[in-house]
């Protein structure tokens, strides 16, 4: 299989996926749905490259399990917390202001998260078909940006989600363990993961083209989708949490101002 057809292929299945994830917000009238699943086929697409690859069986197999683990505990972890629960804010709001077009503008912006996830699965790509092996070394280093990364983002998840289960601190805001340092450390470290990748496409003509999803990712989450919507929320939602952009690092996990 050539690079172009794995990433068309790729492409289309995700699209795909996301459209029947569509269809079924059509019935159930929540669109939380797609963050799981966008995560989990953002996994597949690794496991998907790393399956027809041309890259050495050692280099495809750590990608694979990477990428793909990855995926799944992200998606695994965004189910969970969105089962069984009212429409995420951030897609309420869509509805609202779409009105009476939601359900194209809705299939539009699906379609849009198929096109994200297809543009941050190039360092993937580079990866699955680069020629031989990088150095141990820099296997060595990939992945331990990658362990460092998806715990860091798992222990915020894990954090946040024990914050909000204790009943003693509804309504307050969260600034505990990592949240002291940073006011979306789950951001920084999801955005860190992404630099895993870097290591092991160097010894190419392209190894830079992996540096583009930690950029992508980075710029979606700060500028786009995931900062500016939520303190826009928390701001008017949590009386406190004012204060804290204050005295809070915003990404980087750094010691709070006085």
């Amino acid at each position: 299989m050539t690079p172009a057809f794995a990433a068309i292929s790729g492409l289309a299945i995700v699209a795909l996926v996301l459209a029947l994830v569509w269809a079924i917000q059509l019935k159930t009238r929540n669109a939380g749905m797609v963050d799981p699943v966008w995560s989990w086929s953002l996994g597949f697409l690794a496991v998907w490259y790393a399956s027809f690859g041309t890259a050495p069986v050692e280099t495809r197999l750590l990608l694979g399990v990477l990428g793909g683990l990855w995926g799944f505990r992200l998606g695994t972890h965004l189910y969970f917390r969105n089962a069984g629960k009212p429409e995420d804010a951030r897609y309420a709001k869509f509805r609202r202001e779409w009105g009476d077009s939601v359900n194209l503008k809705m299939f539009g912006f699906f379609q849009f998260q198929a096109l994200i996830a297809w543009l941050l699965s190039v360092g993937f790509l580079v990866v699955a078909f680069r020629d031989g092996n990088a150095s141990v070394l820099l296997m060595a280093l990939g992945v331990a940006i990658w362990v460092i990364a998806v715990a860091g983002e798992g222990i915020a998840d894990w954090q946040m989600e024990r914050f909000k289960a204790d009943p003693a601190t509804k309504g307050q805001v969260c600034q505990r363990g990592l949240w002291r340092y940073s006011r979306h450390p789950n951001y920084f470290f999801e955005s860190m993961h992404w630099l895993a990748y870097v290591p092991l496409a160097i010894g190419t003509g392209l190894w830079w083209v992996a540096i583009i999803p930690a950029a992508i990712m980075a710029w979606l989450l700060l500028k786009m989708s995931g900062v500016p919507i939520l303190e826009a929320h928390m701001v008017q939602s949590r009386p406190a949490y004012a204060d804290y952009m204050r005295t809070t690092s915003m990404f980087i996990p750094w010691p709070p101002k006085s």
